[in-house]
């Protein structure tokens, strides 16, 4: 088994791969293989809506010059994801956002590619906004047929500069719950 994280942010190995990684110790504990995925610093566009994914059917966008259909292909690949963004004006980052967009397009032109998949999110907020960008993230999990896995609170952790939400605990703990939680339902839908 294996989870893919996607850290949307512009800030590599920031706050929301430090989350992101906390969630993979407890998948690796349990013997899932993970990888992180760091957007930051990789050309992904918006959606074109040239809708050629729907007429071509070939599980990709028809935009190659960037790291969507890299990225994408690892989605496809993997029998989890981990979203993972910072806020930004109470959403997702730009670069999550243009991810989220055009695979939805290519998934609409390709139904079922991340059905029954094992699905979750993940946000680090300095203070607000912290639930809208969850639910973005949360809702294109939804939509795609994916199993969305919680934990004992929301899955967000409070922190600004680099390494602060290590100092939220609770935040902390959250995390580990939720990697507990992702691989015990790994393990079921696989053992079955």
């Amino acid at each position: 088994m294996k989870v893919i994280g996607i850290n949307g942010s512009p800030r590599k190995d920031g706050n929301t791969a430090i989350l992101i990684q906390t969630v993979f110790e407890e998948l690796t504990k349990e013997g899932i293989e993970t990888e992180l995925i760091q957007l930051s610093g990789k050309n992904i566009e918006g959606c074109k809506a040239c809708w050629a994914c729907h007429k071509n059917k070939n599980k990709q966008c028809v935009i190659t010059d960037g790291f969507f259909n890299e990225c994408f292909a690892k989605m496809l690949a993997s029998d989890g994801i981990i979203l993972g963004s910072p806020v930004y004006s109470a959403g997702v980052t730009s670069q999550m956002k243009a991810l989220i967009d055009r695979a939805s397009i290519v998934l609409a032109g390709n139904r079922g590619l991340l059905k029954h998949k094992v699905g979750a999110s993940v946000v680090a907020a300095r203070r607000g906004g912290a639930i809208s960008a969850f639910d973005t993230l949360n809702n294109f999990l939804y939509s795609k047929e994916m199993f969305l896995v919680g934990s004992s609170y929301w899955n967000m952790a409070y922190g600004n500069a680099i390494g602060e939400v290590e100092q939220d605990q609770e935040g902390i703990d959250n995390m580990k719950n939720l990697g507990q939680n992702m691989a015990w339902i790994l393990k079921k839908i696989h053992n079955s």
